[in-house]
């Protein structure tokens, strides 16, 4: 008695990476004089019969091991290739089994639906958008360009520090300027190779000036140093003035120098062998498109012992006695230190002049008038 034909084993569903071949393998025992076709499931669409590849398409292959199994082939796939197949065979009552493959994309960014660089005013809201294609879908991760945490604000006060933010959307409330910064979009789903984008969030605000020692004092002859920090965005211009008047010049006389990263600029004031002309008031003033700030700082001479000259200010730089000053322009609560200072504050330097280690103190005391007066003795 002959046997009716039947399927030997089920088909094996495929997972292929886009672009790669797949095989789909239909095993027959007792085929006889019966012959086996591949089918599209979802529309029927014939593609092989027996030997032969009845469709056009040209990555279609079929191949046979002489015996029982029936090899169904798809090359170069592509995304429509992803379905079902059916393998029949073509008894009285037809015999058939299905097998499915699934094409996996690896992720691609949307960029017409993803954010571009921004600037937001500090203080508003800011939204980040990613979105990305590919199968499975693309799971979005942003991170830091520069490796440092990102700042969340989870209430008005609270701040949250996370290394990497899950979601297509990442949304910041009341914006600081910390948060500024250059941000990476990474979408990945497994499939290789995962891509990314890189979105800048600036967070623009007028300068802030914060002065470390707004009262110095110093020997004449000496070099002598004042120092700003600034932080503003955009980008900021920034100068010297003495006295309310003069503009002051890099050269032999003044050493101007500044140095800026990201929002933050540090500027210094180098005064070659301060003398008594030199006396006087200096601001440092930062300006962007947004406002303008200053600080302000005095500088006033030492007495020494007239027994004991410096032998020499090579290389040497006196900053002597301070008072610091609160930050100018945006946060500024007071237009001058001095009327929240009371007391007494000392400044020494020690060195080595005529042979013996000679100790300077200047004592300022800054009264509620705003009177001034110091006092420096040699021990």
């Amino acid at each position: 008695m002959i046997e009716d034909p039947d399927f030997g084993q089920p088909i094996q569903n495929a997972t292929v990476p886009l672009g790669r071949e797949v095989v789909l393998s239909c095993v027959v025992d007792h085929l006889g004089k019966f012959k086996v076709g591949w089918l599209r499931a979802e529309d029927q669409t014939i593609l092989t019969l027996h030997n032969k590849v009845v469709t056009h398409n040209s990555r279609i292959a079929v191949t046979h091991d002489n015996h029982r199994t029936w090899n169904l082939h798809i090359k170069q796939v592509k995304e429509a290739d992803r379905g079902c197949y059916m393998c029949q065979i073509n008894t009285n009552i037809m015999k058939k089994q299905v097998g499915c493959v699934d094409v996996h994309v690896p992720p691609d960014i949307l960029y017409d639906e993803t954010s571009v660089d921004q600037a937001v005013q500090e203080g508003e809201n800011a939204t980040l958008v990613c979105r990305a294609t590919g199968h499975p879908p693309p799971r979005i991760t942003w991170r830091r360009e520069d490796g440092d945490p990102i700042l969340i604000r989870k209430g008005l006060r609270e701040i949250m520090k996370v290394d990497t933010y899950n979601g297509s959307l990442m949304h910041f409330w009341r914006l600081d300027r910390r948060q500024m910064g250059a941000f990476l979009c990474i979408a990945s789903n497994d499939v290789p190779p995962a891509v990314s984008k890189r979105i800048i969030l600036n967070v623009n605000f007028s300068p802030v000036v914060k002065v470390p020692n707004q009262l110095l004092g110093a020997p004449l002859g000496t070099d002598v140093q004042l120092e700003c920090y600034v932080e503003a965005f955009p980008n900021t211009i920034n100068y010297w003035v003495k006295n309310r008047g003069e503009m002051l010049l890099n050269g032999p006389k003044y050493v101007i120098t500044e140095s800026k990263a990201t929002y933050k600029v540090y500027m210094s004031l180098v005064i070659r062998k301060f003398s008594h002309s030199d006396i006087g008031t200096y601001n440092c003033v930062s300006t962007n498109s947004l406002g303008k700030a200053e600080g302000t700082l005095r500088l006033y001479e030492i007495k020494l012992n007239p027994g004991n000259p410096p032998e020499s200010t090579d290389n040497h730089v006196a900053v002597v006695g301070g008072l610091a000053e609160p930050p100018r322009g945006q946060s500024s609560r007071s237009n001058s230190a001095a009327d929240a200072v009371e007391g007494e504050m000392r400044a020494s330097a020690s060195s080595s002049w005529g042979g013996s280690p000679l100790l300077v103190s200047l004592f300022f005391l800054v009264s509620r008038t705003n009177h001034l007066a110091w006092s420096a003795s040699a021990r």
